[in-house]
């Protein structure tokens, strides 16, 4: 055989072998979804539980999409309202809530997005004695949406950038001037700070609240009303 004839049949096996590379990883690709294709940080799906859940059913239930009972973890009933949501809102009806239904739903999943870890002890005992002042009897979402509110207040420019900052604001909150925020918070109070903690807020970004059976400014009944949970109007 001639060297030219050995040359042409190594380029040969070559390409054959270049080729048949392309037809198997041709063989493995599976398209992804919509939201699958950036599920690289984080997803919620069935199995799921924790705030995110939480925060999940919250708006899903809040927007008419029925997942059933606020309890953090990821089963039939949130599935079934996920699915329905994605098809309302033109979105890939897979019910995993990855990037794109994240966003429509307002939601961010990124790791860093929830956690308590940047709050001191001081700061869930203080936030759980507000909670437990202005809301003991109150159900128990209605308690983590008062956490919420405070925890909104923190981060919006226009009130005090902390914890302490927001309860003790002058005339902010009844329990403050009337002297229940010194009772000691139970179980439920600091349970329901650190779901609000972790990201769970229920009222959707709301800054204020009142009872309407016993608020007394023109200026609260002023603030469009989001949403009511018990005896509090949740208003931003």
């Amino acid at each position: 055989m001639t060297q030219a004839k050995r040359i042409a049949i190594s380029r040969i096996v070559v390409a054959c072998a270049a080729f048949a590379v392309v037809l198997v990883a041709a063989a493995v690709y599976v398209p992804l979804s919509a939201d699958e294709g950036e599920q690289s940080a984080a997803v919620l799906k069935v199995g799921s539980s924790g705030a995110q859940v939480r925060t999940l059913q919250t708006k899903l239930n809040n927007w008419g999409y029925d997942a059933g009972a606020v309890d953090g973890i990821f089963g039939s009933n949130t599935l079934a309202a996920v699915k329905r949501f994605q098809q309302r809102n033109g979105l890939v009806v897979d019910g995993i809530v990855g990037a794109k239904t994240a966003a429509a739903l307002g939601m961010s999943l990124s790791s860093g997005s929830s956690g308590n870890s940047s709050y001191s002890s001081s700061d869930v005992y203080l936030l759980a004695k507000c909670i437990y002042a202005e809301a003991r009897g109150e159900p128990y979402i209605g308690q983590v949406a008062i956490g919420a509110v405070v925890l909104n207040r923190v981060k919006s420019s226009s009130f005090p950038n902390t914890i302490a900052g927001v309860i003790y604001q002058p005339y902010a909150f009844t329990a403050v001037a009337d002297g229940q925020i010194n009772l000691e918070p139970n179980d439920t109070a600091y349970k329901a700070a650190r779901d609000a903690m972790n990201g769970w807020d229920p009222t959707n970004g709301c800054l204020y609240y009142y009872n309407p059976a016993t608020a007394t400014s023109a200026w609260i009944w002023s603030r469009p009303v989001m949403l009511s949970i018990g005896n509090h109007n949740f208003a931003k």
